[in-house]
Formats: C-alpha cells, structure tokens, sequence
C-alpha cells in the first residue's frame, strides 16, 4: 500500500512517515505540505508502478485546503482514497471534506493503531469511520443541510427495501444491526449495500451517509435520531 502524507506540519508529517514505514505493508509514497502540492504529486506519481492507493489528508493547510484537494483528486478518478485529519468538534469542514469524496475521517489525536486499521480498511474499498461516529459527525453539523430544490432523481432508483437500508445506514447501524432489524441475514443487507452504491454511483456507506441527508431522506432534528 502506498500512501502519501498530506499536512503543513513538518513534525506531524514526520510522525506519520514513521509509523506507516514500520508497517511490512506500507509504504510512504512522499509527503505534501499544502493541497496543491499533495494533487501535484499524485499526478506526478500517477505514472509509476504501483500510484498512490491513499492520501492521509489535513484539512486546514495554506495555499489550498485539504477540502479542494479532496474534491480535486475526487473528480480525477476513483484512486486514490482520502482519509481526512480533523480536530472535530474544532473543525467545520470535516463535513465538507466528506461531501468532496472523503472516505472517512480519522481524529488527529486517534492512537496509530487505529489509524493503521483505517488505512487497511480504505485500501480495501471499506469506509473509514464506524457509522455511528460519521452519524455524530453529520449531526453536529446539521444546520449545514438545505433542503434539496427538487427531489433527488436516484432516490427513485431504490427499491422500498433498500431505501430502508439507507435509512439504517444512516442512523448509524452496522450490517449486523440492519439485519437485526429488518429480520434477514448479514450477507443479504450486505448484498443490498453493494447495490445501493451502485445505483447512487456511491463508494462507500460514508457517502451513503451523505446521501440520505443532501436527498432529503434523512432530516436530521430534535427528538428522532437523524429525524427519521
């Protein structure tokens, strides 16, 4: 796995490089100090053999922000995959930063195992965060949402059953918990999961997360979890 480092911070960026370079199955692929210099690179790195499979991303850098480097290397291609660096509750764009095709978010206080995990389970076309963290995310920037001018046209896509799914992926159930409720098996909410990106042109249960709240399927408010 190749990864490059994205922060303005040389001691942090130092830090990372030194924990990814001990791990036999990572290797750090250059290290960035703004978001231009981060796309810059990727496109430089494109070309060799293997490119860059993930960006560890700051968010708050001069020159350009870890947001429009997202939204840059988003639009480029499916790879790589971005794990944005936030403070949290310190940090507004963490949200943005998931709506410009972040796979997740790690805090930048997380220890280095966890943060190891996540980039195994970004390398392997997983979301980063549990569902129940992205939901406290998206809740604590909830007055962020607009309520669509028209109707999403991909919600129509979605069978009631999968559209069921989504609300649960929503309000922050895993796999196992959406089979609990809905009374069927894990491989089949999995199963309904795989096709739900699909239909949505969506990578993960992150950007399904997103989904629900920009469509209007999920508003979140006071005295319902999400406002379902």
């Amino acid at each position: 796995m190749r990864v490059l480092i994205v922060d303005d911070q040389p001691l942090v960026r130092a830090g990372l490089e030194m924990i990814l370079s001990s791990q036999p199955d990572m290797t750090v692929a250059g290290q960035a100090g703004d978001g231009a210099e981060a796309v810059r690179l990727v496109g430089d790195l494109a070309g060799t053999a293997p490119a860059v499979d993930v960006v560890v991303m700051d968010i708050r850098m001069p020159i350009m922000d870890g947001v429009e480097a997202t939204r840059l290397l988003s639009a480029a291609g499916p790879t790589p995959r971005v794990i944005v660096l936030t403070t949290f509750d310190g940090d507004a764009d963490a949200f943005a930063a998931l709506q410009a095709g972040a796979s997740g978010f790690l805090l930048k206080n997380a220890p280095p195992e966890e943060l190891l995990a996540a980039l195994r389970a970004v390398a392997g076309g997983d979301a980063v965060v549990a569902p129940r963290v992205t939901r406290r995310l998206l809740e604590h920037f909830a007055g962020r949402f607009v309520p669509p001018p028209a109707p999403d046209s991909r919600v129509a896509a979605l069978t009631d059953r999968e559209r069921e799914v989504v609300l649960a992926v929503a309000a922050g159930l895993s796999n196992a918990e959406i089979a609990g409720e809905l009374v069927v098996a894990e491989a089949t909410v999995k199963t309904h999961v795989g096709r739900i990106l699909t239909k949505l042109g969506l990578r993960d249960r992150v950007q399904v997360v997103v989904f629900a709240y920009e469509s209007g399927l999920v508003r979140p408010g006071p005295g319902a979890p999400g406002g379902r």
